[in-house]
C-alpha cells in the first residue's frame, strides 16, 4: 500500500513557476514509477509526465515539454513538478499516481488505468 500527497498549488499569474510535491509512504517507493496527472474543469484527466523508478528516464507530454520537470527523490520517498513559465491552459487539479509494473513506456504511462494508486490532488490556478 502506498499513501501518496500532493502540495505546492496555488494561485499564480501566467509566466511565474510553481513546484509540486507528492510524498509517498512505505517503504517501497523505488519501486514505482512516478506520473502526474490533471484534470481541467469539465475535461478529462490527462496525462502530463513520468519518471522510472530511479529517475533515469522521463516522459513528457508535448504541452510541457520544456517547461515542466519531474524528478524524484527516492530517499525521501518524494517526487516533484517543477512548473516554469506557466500558462492559463495549465490550470488544473494535479494528480501525483504510482505505478509498479512498466514498461516504462510513453504508451504505458500515459494510461491512467496503468497506475495502482493516486493521491488527492491539488489546485494550480493560473490567471493571465
Amino acid at each position: 500500500q502506498v499513501q501518496l500527497v500532493e502540495s505546492g498549488g496555488g494561485l499564480v499569474q501566467a509566466g511565474v513557476s510553481l513546484r509540486l510535491s507528492c510524498a509517498a509512504s512505505g517503504r517501497t517507493f523505488g519501486s514505482y514509477a512516478m506520473g502526474w496527472f490533471r484534470q481541467a474543469p469539465g475535461k478529462e484527466r490527462e496525462f502530463v509526465a513520468a519518471i522510472s523508478w530511479t529517475g533515469g528516464m522521463t516522459i513528457y507530454t508535448d504541452s510541457v515539454k520544456g517547461r515542466f520537470t519531474i524528478s524524484r527523490d527516492n530517499a525521501k520517498s518524494t517526487v516533484y513538478l517543477q512548473m516554469n513559465s506557466l500558462k492559463p491552459e495549465d490550470t488544473a487539479v494535479y494528480y501525483c499516481a504510482a505505478e509498479a509494473r512498466g514498461p516504462f513506456t510513453k504508451a504505458t504511462m500515459m494510461r491512467i488505468q496503468e497506475y495502482d494508486y493516486w493521491g488527492q490532488g491539488t489546485q494550480v490556478t493560473v490567471s493571465s
